[in-house]
């Protein structure tokens, strides 16, 4: 299974935690919940932190927190957008 961390730029998923006790309290609240698409829009140097876009709310989140955050990778190609 796929984590946010492993979104590349521009790629879109699906929460699917199960678990959401994994997922910090701040990020529920901001929409971060099953069910909910994701999109990568940046990566700061060092890969930390992330940038994603989730509910039409651009979120900075850390690596160690993003990879434990299970998703469904969304297949799409460059022409569909």
């Amino acid at each position: 299974m796929s984590t946010i961390a492993s979104l590349k730029v521009g790629q879109l998923g699906i929460i699917v935690e199960e678990n959401q006790h994994s997922i910090p309290l701040k990020l529920l609240e901001m929409g971060c919940l099953p069910g909910a698409e994701v999109e990568m829009i940046q990566v700061a140097p060092l890969n930390d932190p992330m940038y994603i876009c989730v509910n039409g709310s651009h979120v900075a989140i850390r690596k160690e927190v993003a990879s434990k955050i299970k998703i469904t990778n969304l297949d799409c190609t460059d022409g569909e957008k």
